[in-house]
């Protein structure tokens, strides 16, 4: 029996910084056949890594390294078939993450059997290996994420796809190789904007959060939905606390045409963001809404950070947070599962 209930009150911002910048420029295309669907993104000295979470052939969902001109130079693959990897990150030790939390329900385009647990990869840096941790939800129930942030302490920070979504983070040792999931800590909710920014989902699209990445130098952070960039200033690497209750400062996204990845350049002057679909991707730079952090040399140097991967327009959201009720949400997500049933497993 489907339950509708009103929508619950969103905290408002007290203030929310905007800024108004030029259209995006095109950085590169990846034009290779074998790296489809690109939903994780990261910047490395030599280029970029990126992941894709689905393949008709499981075995070819990998890891792909790729020059700054965005041609392929190598892969990693997984030791046992992904599920459905949906974000990546490389840490300030240089460890990369893979976040396999992708979870769709049969509303939204997935199979009837949710995954009772989602799962980290790492691979250390100078590594060629990756290795499995699984995690749990706290209350044990099945959730969809596409979005990962690793904070000042290393402990891994996962944000929600649905609406005003729920964050967790992992407050124990992380397991390796383990069968139970390790519990994770409900921190928050992270609150999308009523933004009115054109995407290919209408006002849910300004809702679902579909990616996230935090600056080499930790100072701040950014979550993604499928219209809008939302930054934060981030003090004492605490992520979570930054996303959760911090100030954004919101970037437009238009109509990318299924935008997921996000990443910092560098020098965190810019954001990288790519679409998660078939054929040629290409990756676009934003100009960053945030003022340039200052020289800090606590601050990993750029070839520190890059050493991990082995080589192998703007506009203005000050509107009232966003409210759906549950109803409304569940009749989107049936009219958005007939197209993302044919590109999603």
């Amino acid at each position: 029996m489907l339950v509708l209930l009103a929508p619950a009150p969103a905290p408002a911002y007290a203030h929310v910084p905007t800024q108004v910048s030029a259209a995006p420029t095109e950085v590169c295309r990846i034009t290779d056949p074998a790296v489809t669907e690109v939903s994780g993104l990261a910047v490395t000295p030599t280029g970029y890594l990126v992941e894709n979470d689905s393949n008709p052939d499981p075995a070819k969902t990998r890891v792909f390294t790729l020059d700054k001109a965005c041609k392929v130079t190598g892969s990693i693959q997984y030791p046992r078939t992904a599920r459905d990897p949906e974000d990546l990150a490389v840490d300030r030790k240089g460890t990369v993450w893979i976040a396999d939390i992708g979870d769709n329900s049969p509303l939204t385009g997935g199979s009837g059997t949710r995954r009772s647990t989602i799962a980290l990869w790492t691979m250390a840096a100078g590594s060629t290996q990756l290795k499995i941790h699984r995690l749990v939800y706290p209350d044990g129930v099945p959730r969809d994420a596409e979005a990962l942030l690793i904070d000042g302490q290393g402990r891994p920070v996962i944000v929600t796809k649905d609406p005003n979504g729920e964050v967790f983070r992992l407050d124990t040792p992380l397991p390796t190789d383990n069968t139970e999931g390790a519990k994770l800590t409900r921190v928050g909710t992270f609150v999308p904007q009523r933004t009115g920014t054109s995407n290919p989902w209408g006002f849910l699209g300004v809702a679902w959060v579909t990616g996230a990445a935090v600056s080499a130098d930790g100072t701040r952070a950014v979550v993604r939905t499928y219209a809008d960039a939302y930054e934060f200033e981030v003090t004492g690497g605490d992520v979570a606390k930054a996303i959760t209750t911090g100030r954004p400062t919101v970037t437009a996204l238009p109509d990318e045409p299924q935008g997921e990845a996000i990443a910092y350049t560098a020098d965190a002057t810019g954001l990288l963001t790519v679409s998660d679909q078939n054929g040629p991707a290409v990756i676009l730079r934003y100009a960053s809404g945030l003022k340039p952090a200052p020289p800090s040399s606590a601050a990993p140097s750029a070839t520190h950070a890059a050493a991990a991967p082995p080589k192998a327009p703007a506009r203005s959201a000050t509107r009232a947070p966003l409210l759906l009720g549950a109803f409304t949400v569940v009749a989107l997500m049936l009219v958005a599962a007939v197209a993302r049933r044919a590109r999603k497993r």
